[in-house]
């Protein structure tokens, strides 16, 4: 996750090797990801069904295939809009290139790319005390301001350098493994999957801004930063239990003794760690089990929950009726062109990418701008991050990720738009 420097651009050692993947096996990955959405939803069907004693004493593959119905039909759904997709059945609407082509063709590529260095590598990062380490330097600031564990911090350092799918894969293991409860890791999956550093400057070139990069991202920046102290004092998330998923005996404590400071704390927790870590082979098996965990288990919902909200904002006018409470708001604050923008601000919870697509036709440059910063700050956008969320462990249903992107919106609105007049 280290920022290097490469053809001229900041950027990280594993969106290089996904990259390079994508192009090696740009033609066939989305074949390979129908297979195993396929894969996922006949295993679990057939577990469902028969329970083979020979496939539930295995404790990772029960895990992988013994799943509550609504995931079991989601995998059938994604499977089914997979095939439509690649041999172009049914209505245009399902398999078009703004709806489930979109999801085939463009995203699962990425996530197939990014889930399978980000699963291998994720015991380096989690397993030598990198964690402990980061959590006993950050835990006087990440508790008070976010009421979270120190060791949150790297979860949103690797969304920001990284992706927001790497953020939340790494929080999902951490809550699995007990050290998170249920209320710190929906605050860290839902407030810290920030949108990569990347994609950000993807997003503002859409809008015709590029050259406004240093504003946008401190703009996205502080009131993400704002979002974040506020979230988790708020409901749904304030209401989520403080109950561990599994108990956990190595969990370390935040107390730092008194003959030490927070750097040496640090420093010998993360030493007692890294003397725990398994071998070479465990490490190789505890990777691999990330990557299936990822493909058999996530990305189906991705492909399921993203085509369904994509074919809902192409073909119904439903987010343009969502948008329709903003219009006053936007006009209050002065926001030129307040009718179009509205229904940007929701239709973001689809595809985060789709607001900047309709923006990209508004002339005002402080609408454009206001619009690409929303759009990253809002976080929650079912065609990867929500989809996500709702295919982990991380205790979030599609109610509560509705309510964060809403609350989210509103918070830091008011906060952009203010920037924006100071800029424009």
């Amino acid at each position: 996750m280290t920022p290097i420097k490469w053809d001229g651009q900041v950027t990280i050692p594993i969106a290089l090797l996904s990259k390079s993947v994508q192009s090696y096996l740009s033609e066939s990955i989305p074949y390979i990801m129908t297979v195993l959405i396929t894969i996922a939803a006949l295993g679990s069907i057939f577990y469902k069904l028969w329970k083979p004693a020979f496939l539930s004493k295995n404790r990772y593959i029960h895990s992988l295939l013994d799943v509550a119905p609504v995931w079991v039909a989601a995998r059938v759904m994604g499977s089914i809009f997979a095939y439509c997709v690649l041999f172009q059945l049914g209505p245009e609407w399902i398999w078009s290139s703004n709806t489930g082509g979109m999801l085939l063709f463009e995203l699962l590529p990425v996530l197939f790319a990014v889930f399978l260095f980000a699963g291998l590598f994720l015991p380096l990062l989690l397993n030598f005390g990198l964690l402990e380490f980061c959590g006993a330097i950050t835990t006087k600031i990440m508790r008070p301001l976010f009421k979270l564990p120190g060791r949150s911090s790297i979860d949103c350092m690797t969304s920001w350098l990284g992706d927001g799918t790497v953020g939340v894969l790494l929080t999902n293991k951490q809550y699995e493994e007990g050290f998170y409860t249920k209320r710190e890791a929906a605050v860290i999956g839902t407030t810290f999957s920030a949108v990569s550093i990347t994609f950000s400057l993807v997003v503002l070139s859409t809008v015709n801004l590029a050259h406004m990069f240093v504003p946008f991202y401190l703009t996205v920046l502080f009131s993400g930063i704002i979002a974040a102290i506020i979230m988790p004092r708020i409901p749904p998330l304030s209401r989520k239990s403080d109950q561990y998923y599994v108990p956990n005996n190595e969990a370390v404590s935040e107390v730092i003794p008194k003959n030490q400071n927070s750097f040496q704390w640090g420093l010998s927790q993360a030493v007692k760690r890294a003397e725990k870590s398994a071998d070479a082979k465990s490490l190789i098996q505890e990777g691999m089990h990330n990557v299936l965990d990822l493909w058999i288990g996530v990305a189906p919902i991705v492909m399921a929950v993203g085509t369904l909200a994509l074919i809902i904002a192409e073909t119904t006018p439903i987010f343009q009726w969502l948008g329709i409470p903003f219009v006053p708001l936007l006009e209050l604050m002065h926001v030129p062109e307040a009718a179009a923008a509205s229904q940007t601000l929701v239709i973001g919870f689809a595809d985060m990418f789709l607001p900047t697509v309709l923006a990209s036709s508004i002339e005002s440059e402080l609408t454009r701008f206001v619009i690409a910063c929303v759009s990253v700050t809002q976080l929650i956008y079912l065609s990867e991050v929500g989809g996500l969320l709702l295919g982990s462990k991380i205790p979030v249903s599609f109610k509560d990720l509705a309510y964060i992107f809403i609350l989210r919106t509103l918070i830091t609105l008011p906060i952009i738009v203010l920037i924006a007049h100071l800029l424009f």
